[in-house]
């Protein structure tokens, strides 16, 4: 069978591996959460009996994404159960995540596709085949049953953790609400490099009755302090929604709000950026953020980058580029 695009990318981001950062957060055996209890390996579900939202926690999207494992284990190592409504625990790509190998920790992201980018219904109902999209169409009943969705991740570099989400005041509301992180990115119009799991079915469609559905970036992916606040994320999350009991107020940074103006997708082996980047830097409308091959990628107004690739891959996001919007 011919590789798909996707394998090939795959394939050419093993030869490119970044250098190896400090590894303070490394997987752990989840075995014992492999059977679940929804007949989906790797789900929890809790019902509290009583009324209230349906809430999904969703961990490891990407497979090398710790964070999301630390604050699900969290949840039931402790044995957290739902006041109200019902609680909902996912393990996702456990095929990545299986795949680790700390002398290469960036490739276990995912096996052949982003599991963050095959949410529509073309692919889900497609023929293309691959760990990931046979996972997404397990876990399909599962999103389309959840009211609420956070979605955990984290991040190549060490930079500030922010909040992702469709543009919507259903998802600017909670996040506003929660407070941390501090740092929004919100999507007007998409990801415009795939559909990503808080925009499948009807949490990517506009209208005050179709719930939240945020992705918080809670920082480096193998920083201890990464699933440190990814477990509060999720506490507070859970807290806002009546799961479990109030919180006491975290301190509150000023909230800083971006807009997606453009996702850079990387188009040959030659993509590179103008300097050095991690997150966060600013550039001039009309700037030179990067060049790949003959194609020149500019500022297309006063904007910043978030989540500069580190791994250059042609088919996959090379950086976005975001407008500051007013507090």
């Amino acid at each position: 069978m011919t590789p798909s695009p996707t394998a090939t990318a795959t394939a050419t981001a093993a030869a490119a591996e970044p250098p190896v950062p400090p590894l303070e957060l490394l997987p752990r055996d989840l075995s014992a959460y492999r059977a679940g209890n929804t007949g989906i390996a790797y789900v929890h579900r809790f019902d509290s009996g009583r009324p209230g939202p349906h809430v999904l926690v969703n961990a490891l999207t990407h497979g090398n994404e710790f964070c999301g494992m630390v604050a699900a284990c969290h949840l039931l190592d402790q044995g957290v159960r739902p006041l109200v409504g019902t609680l909902t625990v996912s393990f996702a790509n456990v095929a990545a995540y299986e795949s680790f190998d700390s002398a290469r920790p960036f490739a276990s992201r995912q096996l052949v596709h982003n599991l963050n980018r095959v949410w529509s219904a073309q692919q889900l109902d497609g023929t293309e085949d691959s760990p990931e999209l046979r996972r997404a169409r397990e876990l399909r009943p599962v999103l389309a049953a959840a009211d609420h969705i956070l979605d955990l991740h984290s991040t190549s570099q060490d930079v500030q953790p922010f909040w992702v989400y469709p543009a919507f005041g259903r998802n600017a509301q909670v996040a506003l609400a929660i407070g941390r992180p501090a740092v929004h990115l919100l999507m007007p119009d998409g990801l415009g490099s795939g559909t990503p799991v808080i925009q499948h079915g009807r949490h990517g469609e506009p209208g005050e009755g179709a719930g939240c559905a945020l992705v918080a970036e809670c920082g480096q992916h193998f920083r201890a302090a990464t699933g440190a606040l990814a477990v509060e994320v999720t506490l507070d999350f859970l807290a806002h929604f009546g799961l479990v009991a109030p919180r006491p107020p975290a301190p509150r940074a000023p909230q800083r709000r971006y807009q997606l103006l453009r996702t850079v997708v990387v188009q040959t082996p030659q993509f590179a950026f103008t300097r050095p980047l991690r997150g966060f830097e600013t550039f001039r409308a009309g700037e030179l953020v990067a060049t790949d091959g003959d194609l020149r990628i500019e500022a297309p107004e006063d904007c910043a980058v978030l989540m500069p690739t580190l791994q250059p891959v042609p088919g996959r996001e090379g950086v976005y580029l975001a407008r500051p919007l007013a507090a």
